[in-house]
């Protein structure tokens, strides 16, 4: 690029701070420009969860210190975008800033989607979306007996189990039969049903909200589509996510349900990029744009567009998606391709911490193994792996993210996973991860 150029980056998670980071490293002379609407340092938002279930403090959220963007030369300014002038190369604020750019990354994420029911807008009705979100829920349980909430997928265990933590006495209110029906298969779903039984949070499957019940502008309570009332004074929202491209429809960018960007990230604007929650990206498998909700794939999109910012040409190479994380109490990895999972009423389109790849139904062989507590469900395909849950030791997540995201061939260990699936873990605790792989050294699992 040429010697000058004015990047401007809005957005300051995990793939705004990624692409400034990559910027410097290419160009040592261009001005940086983060421009957020939080007032926060840089924090990380997986770790919301464990600020409320108060496994940490608050403190440990924050994992860059301030002398980084000194060293790098990267300004932080706090503002709300209200437009974007793509001929004029400017974006004005809501604060009556104008802030001109060279090149513009889009990384504003995704916000929780709200259901439309009556009193949604009682005071008492929370979601979790950002730090802002986590202390105001913190408040909030400071002064509540109980909860209820509704929801599929991991944001709505963060909230029961957070809430649990907090001494709350917490309903968890399922449409359907079991718990994230589009990702887990239902021994997994019991699983986690189980574990959030051990915490004390009480599930009520086939139940749906009616209304939020209120009282002098407060929740009070909520009431079932069966007749049911449940008294709390909280009620968290956790039904699905929404990317923020509000900007970019103002902007006349392309869109569907994010912002749809080539191989290199960039819009449809040779001058705009987007990374992250709110990025849509092409799926060579699919054929499709998909959305990650993910904060590694947002780091991997956020250091890809840097690069092409900057002047590079790196095509983002979108790979099996992935995810680590604490549900019902397991240690739970999720990996490239699971589907032939139900639809979720509990949801509605992605959520955090989730991925559109994980539901696709592809042709594949299920093999499934539980072994001193472990659960291990494999997707295999004709010569490679092409997706694994495993709850509980995680000793086999690195292999497996391994295998699925590297498509390394299965060779000999195809056909012992198929024929012994009931000794899947101890075969793959036997693998070579360096000579994928041995049959002679299979035969001793």
């Amino acid at each position: 690029m040429a010697e000058g150029t004015r990047y401007l980056i809005v957005g300051h998670g995990a793939a705004g701070l990624a692409a400034a980071r990559t910027i410097r490293a290419r160009d040592d002379t261009g001005a940086i420009t983060i421009l957020t609407d939080e007032p926060h340092r840089f924090y990380s938002r997986p770790g919301l969860a464990y600020l409320l279930s108060g496994d940490i403090p608050e403190r440990q959220l924050y994992s860059v210190p301030d002398e980084l963007y000194r060293r790098l030369h990267i300004g932080v300014r706090v503002g709300s975008v209200a437009a974007i002038h793509r001929h004029e190369r400017v974006v004005s604020t809501q604060q009556g800033q104008q802030v001109a750019y060279d090149i513009l990354l889009l990384a504003t994420g995704a916000e929780a989607a709200r259901p439309k029911l009556p009193g949604i807008d009682l005071e008492g009705v929370v979601t979790l979306d950002n730090l802002a979100d986590a202390r105001h829920i913190l408040k909030q349980s400071r002064r509540a007996r109980s909860a209820v909430v509704v929801g599929g997928g991991i944001t709505a265990l963060e909230l029961a189990e957070g809430l649990a933590a907090r001494g709350l006495k917490v309903h968890y209110l399922l449409r359907k039969d079991r718990y994230w029906a589009s990702v887990l298969d239902p021994d997994e779903s019991k699983r986690v049903e189980s574990g959030l039984g051990h915490e004390g949070i009480q599930i009520h499957h086939r139940t749906e909200v009616q209304e939020i019940i209120g009282r002098r502008g407060r929740v009070k309570g909520v009431l079932t589509k069966d007749g049911q009332r449940i008294g709390c004074q909280i009620v968290a929202v956790a039904i699905g996510i929404r990317p923020r491209i509000a900007l970019a429809v103002q902007a006349g960018l392309e869109t569907e349900r994010g912002i749809i960007v080539d191989e290199y990230l960039r819009t449809s604007d040779p001058f705009v990029f987007a990374a992250g929650d709110v990025a849509q990206v092409y799926d060579p498998m699919s054929g499709s744009y998909r959305l990650d909700s993910l904060w590694w794939s947002a780091d991997e999109q956020g250091r890809c567009a840097g690069e092409n910012m900057a002047g590079g040409a790196k095509p983002y190479l979108r790979s099996a998606p992935f995810n680590v994380t604490r549900i019902g109490g397991l240690v739970t990895t999720i990996v490239g391709h699971i589907g032939g999972a139900e639809k979720d009423a509990d949801l509605v389109g992605i959520m955090r911490g989730d991925s559109e790849s994980w539901r696709d139904d592809i042709k594949s062989l299920v093999v499934q193994d539980a072994h001193n507590g472990t659960r291990l469900r494999l997707m295999v395909g004709e010569e490679t792996l092409l997706g694994a849950v495993v709850m509980g030791d995680q000793s086999l997540s690195r292999v497996l993210q391994h295998l699925v995201r590297e498509q390394i061939p299965l060779s000999g260990l195809r056909s012992m996973l198929l024929s012994n699936p009931q000794r899947a873990v101890a075969i793959l605790h036997k693998a070579d991860p360096e000579g994928w792989l041995n049959p002679a050294q299979m035969e001793a699992a």
